[in-house]
């Protein structure tokens, strides 16, 4: 196998910031992260990302718009900044670099309509940068009858390898998603329903914070039990994996009246009741390593517990770096789009075979 050093660029549906990691990798078991960055958002970029969003969730189909086509150039003149500025901090030539994986920005997931849409070009991004940039990961697996999403297990399966089974990996980003490792060799992952995301839509309307830093807004209130079953019964819940979700699949209203400390931690108690209910369709998980944002947040951690009857741990605690995981999933993923490896198996997205994807600038 080739050993490559790669790049990777994730901006996640939390629409926070881009995350970038440089990582040495053949696009298989061979993982070595070299460094990690975080470039967050100006504060004025993250109304036009939402709005850019919002325009795209009126569409039936992605179509040129200048709202979005703007907020698209803005959004990879950001990415390639972020590519000089990790390239700077690392001494790092950029000829030393083999490829970019460019995420872009979701902002319309439809696998139900047979498309998906992350904003991104790739072609600036490799003209601005003069690296090779790999993007638009998700369409092959959508048109061939996937979910599209997660992307990331693939990656999840390499870095654990030598880590007991059962095991599940479990990202609490915008959207949550599961990757879970059976002691008979099976596998599988699926989105599990809202992460963060309902939670910082509500503490940004409440109290004008971006997130609940700590969990200190959902710790001031009380679970309302009856508005947790209106926002669990859903169907949703009940239909077999693998199945992903769009980042504005559910909304706050349900919580509309409650105070913002109730209200927090009701949509808390939420998002680790999905988790709980996600359990139910796969074997027994002995341990959940969690990544992403949410594992930072005291009380969500100890409401997966609570609810979910396994040790829940950060994936720090087996050597990996949360915040940085995803940007390296798609620097590994980008190194086997140069191989034409697939990026997704019928196992992760349902797709009907191991796919094959991305496209190459």
């Amino acid at each position: 196998m080739t050993i490559r050093l790669a790049i990777g660029l994730m901006s996640g549906t939390s629409m926070d910031g881009i995350d970038a990691a440089l990582v040495e990798t053949d696009g298989e078991g061979h993982v070595a992260p070299r460094a990690f960055m975080f470039f967050p958002y100006e504060a004025d970029f993250r109304p036009r990302l939402r709005a850019a969003m919002a325009r795209a969730l009126e569409m039936h189909a992605p179509a040129r718009d200048p709202l979005i086509d703007a907020v698209e150039q803005e959004s990879t003149g950001l990415h390639a900044m972020a590519v000089h500025r990790l390239l700077a901090a690392t001494h790092t030539r950029r000829d030393e670099v083999a490829v970019i994986g460019y995420h872009g920005q979701t902002i319309a997931h439809r696998p139900d309509r047979r498309w998906t849409w992350q904003i991104g070009d790739g072609a600036t991004l490799k003209a601005a940068t003069r690296i090779p940039v790999a993007y638009d990961f998700r369409s092959a697996d959508v048109a061939a009858g996937g979910e599209g999403a997660p992307l990331a297990p693939g990656y999840h399966r390499a870095r654990s390898e030598a880590l007991g089974r059962p095991l599940g990996v479990l990202n609490l980003g915008g959207v949550g998603n599961l990757t879970w490792f059976a002691a008979d060799g099976r596998w599988g992952s699926f989105d599990t329903g809202p992460g963060n995301a309902l939670i910082d839509d509500w503490v940004r309307t409440h109290t004008g914070r971006s997130f609940d830093e700590d969990g200190r807004v959902a710790a001031s209130g009380i679970t309302h039990d009856n508005v947790l079953l209106t926002l669990t019964d859903n169907p949703w819940f009940d239909a077999p994996p693998p199945k992903s979700l769009d980042r504005n699949a559910w909304d706050i209203g349900a919580c509309r009246g409650l105070s913002p400390g109730d209200g927090a931690a009701t949509l808390t108690a939420f998002t680790a009741e999905t988790v709980r209910l996600a359990l139910t369709h796969v074997p027994a998980i002995g341990r959940l390593l969690v990544t992403g944002g949410g594992r930072l947040n005291p009380v969500l951690m100890a409401e997966l517990v609570r609810r979910c009857g396994v040790p829940c741990d950060p994936v720090e605690a087996v050597g990996w770096n949360g915040d940085a995981l995803e940007a390296e999933a798609f620097a590994w993923l980008a190194v086997r789009v140069l191989d034409g490896k697939p990026l997704s198996w019928p196992e992760t997205t349902g797709v009907p075979q191991p796919m094959p994807g991305g496209r190459l600038a």
